[in-house]
């Protein structure tokens, strides 16, 4: 189990180094934007350093819309996302789940999750993994709650996605967290990534606001139970100035 953090993109191996990472996430594009993503200068020294990386898609990307000025530019989005992350040598690319707007129907945008796939396996499949991340607010989220996430994984499932779970969108989503790597795991099969996060809200708040271990609102203990169970990389994705400590807590507790 390698342990790491989500950092700026200028110079991730300084980052690492700071903070003991074995592992970094990095945006490749502005996160805000539909701005094309570029190979990070410092791939072939993060592997030289057997640093393990991952790239995050940006925050606008949303393949469930049913808006096509959404839904098509996602769609490439994501296409070119991975191919850069495989020329950056990540493992994965992580993709939000995303969300249908009030009034439309979610079948509709579990549909249009098959058909991201069911196209790019015409092109060849992705250059990398996608990660499917479950998110924390949306009636009409994909992946905020389980019983979504089943129904989506009955759809994609045969595609092979990895999963990535964020501890923090899950306690905002409602989801209680003890237990939850075995839940998980039984409509996915795997979890390929562990995102990390206290939160300063509250149990099933819906609102996606992280916080450094210790100084939220879940139980540390839980988080490292979290960890353990899911045998997966980690990646906090907390404040930076306590993200050295974050790291140095779960290396302790987990005996890593």
């Amino acid at each position: 189990m390698r342990i790491g953090a989500h950092v700026g993109v200028d110079n991730p191996l300084g980052a690492a180094n700071e903070r003991g990472a074995q592992v970094v996430q990095v945006f490749l594009s502005n996160p805000q934007s539909w701005t094309a993503a570029q190979p990070h200068p410092q791939a072939e020294e993060l592997r030289a350093a057997d640093i393990e990386v991952f790239v995050h898609a940006p925050y606008v990307v949303n393949v469930a819309s049913l808006n096509n000025r959404i839904r098509i530019p996602s769609r490439k989005a994501v296409a070119q996302q991975a191919k850069v992350a495989a020329e950056t040598g990540a493992s994965g690319l992580i993709v939000h789940g995303g969300h249908v707007t009030k009034g439309d129907d979610p079948a509709e945008g579990i549909a249009n999750w098959r058909k991201l796939f069911e196209r790019q396996a015409d092109a060849g499949g992705f250059a990398v993994p996608l990660l499917i991340e479950n998110t924390a607010g949306g009636d009409n989220a994909m992946a905020r709650r389980l019983d979504m996430l089943a129904r989506l994984w009955d759809a994609v499932g045969d595609f092979g996605p990895g999963f990535c779970l964020d501890t923090c969108h899950a306690f905002a989503a409602g989801e209680e967290l003890l237990g939850i790597v075995d839940r998980v795991k039984s409509i996915t099969g795997r979890i390929d990534l562990v995102h990390l996060n206290d939160s300063r809200d509250a149990f099933g708040s819906s609102r996606d606001r992280h916080a450094n271990i210790g100084a939220g609102t879940i139980d540390p203990d839980l988080l490292v139970a979290v960890c353990s169970a899911a045998g997966a990389p980690v990646v906090v994705e907390t404040p930076g100035n306590g993200q050295a400590d974050d790291i140095a807590f779960l290396r302790e507790k987990l005996g890593r």
